[in-house]
């Protein structure tokens, strides 16, 4: 349970630190409340979904979802940019490249299976920037993966 759990906070967070103090706190809340579960086979989406809530509010605290921030450079490991098949693993490399906002909506989005009105309320912004911050991620990992995955495959 604790691998899947710090690869769902990973792919919220990109520092190691900030990703070990929310998982301490995420996994001090699922002990605390574990009374609170009413079946034990929903256990697991039950804790992934209080890590994903304490990763929000660590966000919540250090990022503002209304700014766009442009890479000015993007630096991946050689091994990813040779690879010619996208794997999970390499999609999550992607997105540790991209501004946390477009990264934290496309979660929420895409792997999470939130809508942009969910979103929207718990970020606390509108459902415009909800939608237009997955846009602007969807566009930065489509160049990516265009950029250091299709380019050599050829």
């Amino acid at each position: 349970m604790s691998p899947k759990l710090f690869r769902t906070c990973k792919r919220y967070l990109k520092k190691q630190e900030e990703i070990e103090e929310v998982l301490a706190d995420a996994f001090y809340t699922i002990f605390t409340k574990i009374d609170q579960l009413k079946e034990n086979n929903a256990f697991e989406a039950w804790a992934r979904k209080i890590t994903v809530n304490q990763c929000l509010l660590h966000l919540k605290r250090n990022v503002n979802f209304n700014l766009y921030l442009e890479d000015t450079s993007i630096y991946l490991h050689p091994e990813t940019a040779s690879a010619t098949q996208l794997e999970e693993e390499d999609l999550l490399k992607l997105l540790e490249v991209i501004p946390d906002g477009c990264k934290t909506i496309f979660n929420l989005f895409v792997i999470e299976g939130y809508g942009h009105k969910e979103i929207a309320e718990m970020l606390n912004i509108s459902e415009g920037t909800s939608k237009s911050q997955l846009n602007v991620a969807k566009t930065k990992l489509k160049e990516l993966i265009n950029k250091f995955y299709y380019q050599n495959a050829k």
